[in-house]
């Protein structure tokens, strides 16, 4: 990949807080929700309730879409991400602990849940298969479309 490209995409996705996640529901309709994440390079993390639906749904298929926008002012400012990429529930103590500080480092009030030890949550590891960086600031509507290599 690209290294200026890369580096767009990664700045995208440290400098925003919340991202849209597209699952497959049991009835094959897709469901879209909001979720706040931290990202580590290109892998994303996030976590939600062992018996949500999202959860029920990565149970059936890990396949997921996400799409991440900056903030602009005008749409010569867009700037966004969109990945086809697999979620997959993260269970090594050392990769948790990891995750927990990056979410302290983004979101200073995550202290105080991830300190008294929530339960009946699952996190997520997001790792991108095909990314999409929408950058208007090149042209309207430009993209630049990258597959992953195999493995990641």
């Amino acid at each position: 990949m690209d290294m200026t490209l890369k580096s767009k995409i990664i700045d995208v996705l440290a400098k925003t807080k919340d991202l849209t996640i597209a699952t497959m529901r049991e009835d094959g309709y897709p469901q879209a929700t909001v979720v706040s994440y931290v990202s580590d390079g290109l892998t994303i993390y996030f976590s939600c309730g062992e018996q949500s639906q999202k959860a029920r749904n990565l149970a059936r298929s890990n396949k997921v879409s996400i799409t991440v926008t900056r903030d602009y002012k005008s749409w010569d400012e867009i700037l966004g991400v969109s990945m086809a990429a697999t979620a997959d529930p993260v269970t090594g103590p050392d990769e948790i602990a990891h995750v927990g500080k990056l979410m302290i480092a983004k979101f200073p009030e995550a202290a105080k849940y991830i300190s008294a030890g929530i339960g009946g949550m699952v996190l997520y590891r997001v790792t991108p298969k095909i990314i999409s960086l929408l950058d208007y600031n090149k042209e309207f509507g430009h993209t630049d479309l990258v597959a992953m290599e195999q493995g990641g």
